[in-house]
């Protein structure tokens, strides 16, 4: 698969050189998806943000200011006369703009394209889409998107105050809620309205969340006032990103003495030694053949037999895998340590483990 090229600009998005980053925002209803894009299209001034609404599902508004009604911002801007697209543009005076998305968001991301140099992000707020697959594919494998956008991160804000009670909900035939959903595929989570809950309370859902996603970078903020520069132009959905997890992911749950009661859960291995690569490519294809809907994220860095002292690393969606080289190779003294994360519905541990050490490649296959 091609290399991950950091030039493009990041979704929920950030603009920069050539390419755009681009970021997505998810959260359950009430979280503050609103206040924030209120925050960054009004009260902000170091960033210059495309704020990209999704209505898919929803009723159409006709009038572009009926969007901003909605959202409860006053607009004191103008609407752009004409756009190549027929979703509603807004700029406001502070160099931000707002798009509602109505329709394919490939035209969408198309039309923007044109003018990325006049923004400093891109960010799309995926309005009532508790998986953000679709989003993550489209972006990768359309090669008018992946020649101008990159995904930088997927940011997700959760209520302090609610947030329990919506991982608590139990859905028909044992299925994962959304708020379990967006927990899971988040890189940066915003712990939103801390101010309403006890330290007690707020440190429990913390744990609760890391039992979840552990490799979520978690934000506390009070009335959706994130630092941009913590959630902008992170490169946390990047392959590299595994390289810069904190060590203590990668214990062993066994010696926590943690008992995860979630359906969704992350797990960490990491083991020393080479890759024989066609195991490993069988080992990820039966994988994600039998368990792809299960697997939110997957990340890795990898050392395989034969390759020299080329790293590689990979990162996945679902069933949709990006794997290249990393930018720096092995160092000539540094243990080559196999990494893998997995997020995911009932993942076993141990399973996993010995899977991927069946992979290893082992001296005596060259005498046979």
């Amino acid at each position: 698969m091609a290399e991950e090229n950091e030039d493009l600009t990041p979704i929920t998005v950030r603009f920069e050189g050539v390419l755009s980053d681009s970021q997505v925002v998810t959260g359950f209803l009430g979280a503050g998806k609103t206040t924030l894009v209120n925050y960054i299209l009004k009260e902000q001034k170091d960033w210059k943000i495309c704020v990209l609404e999704n209505e898919f599902g929803e009723v159409a508004i006709d009038d572009g200011l009926g969007e901003w009604i909605r959202l409860g911002i006053q607009c004191p801007v103008q609407l752009a006369e004409s756009l190549d697209a027929p979703e509603d543009l807004i700029t406001m005076d502070n160099g931000c703009i707002c798009c509602s998305v109505r329709g394919d968001l490939v035209r969408t991301l198309g039309s923007l394209a044109k003018r990325r140099k006049d923004f400093d992000a891109v960010l799309l707020e995926t309005t009532g889409l508790a998986d953000p697959a679709p989003i993550v594919y489209t972006i990768q494998t359309n090669p008018k998107m992946s020649d101008n956008y990159r995904i930088d991160s997927i940011v997700s804000l959760a209520d302090c105050k609610h947030l329990a009670s919506h991982l608590d909900e139990k859905k028909p035939d044992n299925s994962v809620n959304e708020a379990l959903q967006q927990i899971a595929f988040s890189d940066k989570i915003l712990l939103n309205k801390v101010d309403l809950v006890s330290t007690e309370e707020k440190d429990a859902l913390k744990a609760r969340i890391k039992n979840i996603n552990n490799f979520a970078t978690i934000i506390e903020t009070e009335r959706s006032r994130a630092p941009l520069e913590k959630i902008l132009n992170v490169s946390a959905f990047s392959m590299e990103s595994i390289l810069k997890f904190d060590p203590g992911f990668f214990d062993d749950e066994d010696d926590k003495k943690i008992h995860n009661l979630e359906l969704v859960s992350s797990v960490g291995v990491k083991f020393e030694g080479n890759l024989h690569a066609q195991y490993f490519n069988m080992f990820m294809m039966d994988l994600l053949r039998e368990r792809a809907s299960d697997l939110y994220r997957t990340k890795g860095v990898l050392s395989f037999h034969g390759q020299g002292a080329t790293k590689f690393v990979f990162q996945g969606v679902h069933d949709q895998i990006n794997f290249g080289p990393a930018k720096n190779p092995w160092g000539e003294d540094e243990k080559r340590i196999n990494k893998f994360v997995f997020i995911g519905k009932n993942l076993d541990r141990k399973e996993l483990t010995e899977g991927l050490m069946e992979c290893l490649y082992k001296e005596s296959e060259t005498a046979k």
